[in-house]
């Protein structure tokens, strides 16, 4: 697939998400359109599962394929508030993700929704 190609089929796919996300959040950013693997570009997978991770600037709700490429986020708020969003999201039937780390922009990042050190 060629990189504009993936990018389109992506962004479609990104988009929906970013719309769940909008629904329960209020806001919601599109992140990720492609993903590289193998060393050739992909879109982001259609599947979506919810994590939580943190930011820089707080905490943030994602969506994401089932590679852990984020697809959406909330905006950076409260851990509280971002796992509020989170559950919302599980409510809407988006199941959690089931790993350790999402890859966000270029970087990764580890899930914290069931993490008790707080």
């Amino acid at each position: 697939m060629q990189y504009f190609q993936a990018v389109q089929q992506g962004k479609q796919r990104a988009g929906k998400s970013q719309m769940k996300m909008f629904e329960v959040a209020g806001f919601s950013m599109l992140t990720l359109t492609t993903k590289k693997i193998d060393g050739k570009f992909q879109p982001v997978g259609e599947e979506e599962f919810t994590a939580v991770i943190s930011s820089e600037d707080g905490h943030v709700a994602v969506i994401v394929d089932k590679d852990g490429f984020t697809k959406a986020q909330s905006k950076a708020v409260e851990k509280e508030e971002a796992l509020s969003i989170y559950k919302k999201l599980l409510e809407t039937g988006i199941p959690e993700y089931p790993k350790n780390e999402i890859q966000i922009w270029s970087q990764t990042r580890p899930t914290i929704q069931n993490d008790s050190s707080d």
